[in-house]
């Protein structure tokens, strides 16, 4: 078995071994793999953090051992905190870095950083403020940051910043923690999931207080939530139909 971290910012997971295929997800600065087929320019990886499969360029990832893969894998994550940092290799080379890169790593790849660190468990309170972070990000399929991000990305990585995990897509993250009868149940902080009209998941939210719901549709925003859904002010119209509700922690 073959091993693998990301040493750059950014860089495209996709569904196939070419440029051309869908942007399936981003691995972020600081993540590790297992390397589970490999050809001449692009390898599949399993990233650890959430078994989640697809296809990265060799050129936008370092191998490592499978001692140092364990490792990382033992560790509680540390998280940058800032928007935009840099990284410094021994060179004084800087590398940047955003919210929610994994700092695991710096001393596997060589590098320092001085910003803003995470790396316990958050209150459940604190999930909101963090979700603002993300405040009119715009929507991308397959994004995880805030120059970009999906509906899935937005509530993995507002979870992950605060020490929770969640799997990639939505349809995953429902079968995740415990569901409950009414919206008035809910607390800030739970997971609205939606479905389409076939009955499969393809949308979440963050509930907040007093019924509004912050989730990644067209841009990260803000919208009201009821018992048939999401109502987008804007449009004057229901745009997602509500499924379930979920309480992860």
């Amino acid at each position: 078995m073959q091993y693998g971290i990301c040493n750059l910012s950014i860089v495209p997971l996709r569904g196939e071994p070419t440029d051309k295929s869908e942007l399936v997800s981003q691995v972020l600065y600081g993540d590790f793999f297992k390397v589970i087929e490999q050809r001449k320019n692009w390898s599949k990886i399993r990233l650890a953090f959430d078994a989640y499969e697809g296809w990265i360029d060799n050129k936008q990832y370092l191998e490592i051992n499978g001692e140092a893969y364990n490792q990382l894998n033992a560790e509680t994550p540390k998280l940058s905190l800032d928007l935009v940092e840099f990284v410094q290799d021994s060179n004084a080379q800087l590398y940047p870095i955003q919210l929610g890169a994994t700092l695991n790593g710096l001393s596997l790849l060589g590098h320092t950083f001085d910003g803003s660190i995470t790396g316990h468990n958050s209150n459940k309170s604190n999930l909101i403020a963090t979700a603002f972070l993300y405040l009119n990000s715009p929507y991308l399929w397959g994004g995880k940051t805030p120059f970009g991000i999906d509906c899935s990305g937005f509530t993995q990585m507002v979870y992950k910043l605060n020490g929770y995990k969640l799997l990639r897509d939505a349809s995953q993250q429902a079968t995740q923690g415990e569901p409950l009868s009414f919206i008035e149940e809910s607390e800030p902080g739970d997971l609205a999931f939606f479905d389409n009209n076939e009955g499969a998941i393809i949308h979440v939210g963050i509930i907040m207080k007093d019924n509004y719901i912050i989730h990644a549709h067209g841009k990260v925003r803000i919208d009201r939530l009821d018992h048939s859904g999401i109502y987008n002010a804007d449009k004057r119209a229901h745009t997602h139909k509500l499924r379930v509700i979920k309480k992860i922690i």
